[in-house]
């Protein structure tokens, strides 16, 4: 391209620059002006066609020359021309007052400093790049959600992590209310901590919300909260992490803390809470209640014959069966092994509890059919009877076992009340 066709294909409101010398120095400040929008180079003079600047200058199609004196005529087209001399060559200056007249050129220790600046802030960009890609590949590849907002809680970031988290894409979210992802006190919460004063708020920490997927699907999200100003505006992020699934596992673990694992019944830990409750509302109520105490019949013979599959699912349909025979306000547990108790909540009089004594017998009389293999067991029972007195849960349930043994020693398959100093056949 000739310097004419140059001069009339360039873009005005720049700055036209002309530099001689294609060395380190020159190239350097080629490379720097070529990616400015306010700089217009005009061409680059160095007497070697194979000057690393010339080779750069050719590649941009910017005109290239190895004699001063032309690079300077045709300079006369752009009367603000700024001359950077990056070479060794002393003569330029002359050559320049030749064509230009008093026309001012940076050259020397001038031009060699401005090249350094220029080499330095090259290196700066150059880190700065490196530290924003380290940065951007960091926060797309956190298995945490980054959720950035304004003051007024509008959407300003949302990085891969969050996408799989909420189930949008980032243009879906990008400029749209925070609540859109929070439900109920979630969303309240954060209102809150966007709308207190800067000198009170402070950052929250692992907070857990009820969050909203994009499908309508609730789940539970785990929350941490800080902000920033930036350029005078005040910026809020959230690091979020899906807990559902440690959610589920804490449920799991604290449901197994209370209750049998084979038959999900209450354990001896869950069923004495319960009769704790019980006996506290029995008291401030002036009801009655009933503790049972049940011992399988034959059940180590099934277990012994049959193996402990058999077993298992012996206790299983058991469980079953006195579930069914109770009201859903009592309490069925199984206190290990083929022990099974209960708490009869406001059963009026001994009576009923008798009664439901003598049901749960006539239950666990009918054949089990387990995998095939039909199974008989029965139920020896001891009642302990709690009618406003001052017993406590451990000492009903001692007096309900004593009543069992009683059934025990009477033949089995029957039930035994429990009184003071003596145990009432049935």
């Amino acid at each position: 391209m000739s310097a004419a066709e140059f001069s009339s294909s360039h873009e005005y409101g720049k700055y036209p620059v002309l530099i001689f010398g294609g060395g380190r120095g020159g190239s350097a400040l080629l490379d720097m002006f070529i990616e400015d929008r306010l700089v217009h180079v005009i061409g680059i003079v160095d007497p070697s066609p194979d000057a690393p600047g010339i080779k750069l200058a050719k590649l941009h199609n910017i005109p290239t020359y190895q004699d001063g004196i032309a690079a300077l005529q045709a300079c006369r087209a752009f009367p603000d021309c700024i001359l950077y001399n990056l070479s060794n060559d002393d003569s330029v200056a002359a050559q320049v007052t030749q064509v230009l007249g008093d026309k001012r050129v940076a050259t020397g220790l001038e031009a060699r400093l401005f090249w350094q600046m220029v080499t330095n802030l090259k290196q700066l960009k150059a880190e700065f790049e490196r530290s924003q890609n380290h940065l951007q590949a960091i926060i797309r590849n956190v298995l945490d959600g980054i959720v950035t907002m304004n003051a007024a809680g509008e959407i300003h970031g949302f990085n891969p992590a969050a996408e799989r988290i909420f189930g949008y894409a980032l243009n879906e979210v990008l400029g749209k209310p925070i609540s859109m992802l929070l439900l109920g006190n979630g969303d309240a919460g954060f209102q809150r901590y966007l709308t207190q004063p800067d000198a009170s708020r402070t950052s929250a920490r692992a907070v857990e919300v009820a969050a909203l997927h994009k499908d309508g699907s609730e789940f539970s999200l785990e929350v941490s909260l800080s902000d920033m100003t930036l350029n005078g505006e005040h910026f809020f992020t959230a690091i979020v992490r899906d807990i559902t699934e440690r959610k589920l596992a804490e449920d799991k673990l604290a449901h197994l803390a209370h209750h049998d694992f084979l038959t999900g019944l209450p354990n001896r830990a869950l069923f004495l809470d319960r009769l704790e409750c019980a006996l506290a509302l029995a008291r401030r109520d002036h009801s009655r209640l009933a503790v049972l105490f049940l011992d399988l019949d034959g059940f180590k013979k099934v277990n012994d014959t049959h193996g402990h599959e058999i077993g298992d699912l012996l206790l299983k349909g058991a469980s079953g069966r006195l579930c069914a025979a109770v009201r859903v306000s009592d309490v069925v547990a199984r206190m290990g092994g083929d022990e099974f108790t209960f708490v009869l909540n406001r059963i009026g009089d001994a009576h009923n509890a008798q009664i439901l004594a003598e049901k749960i017998v006539a239950a666990l009389a009918e054949p089990f059919v387990l995998a095939g293999v039909e199974c008989r067991v029965g139920g020896s029972i001891g009642i302990s009877l709690f009618d406003g007195g001052t017993e406590d849960a451990e000492t009903l349930l001692r007096h309900a076992d004593a009543a069992m043994y009683q059934a025990k020693k009477a033949g089995k398959n029957t039930w035994r009340m429990y009184q003071e100093g003596d145990v009432a056949e049935s």
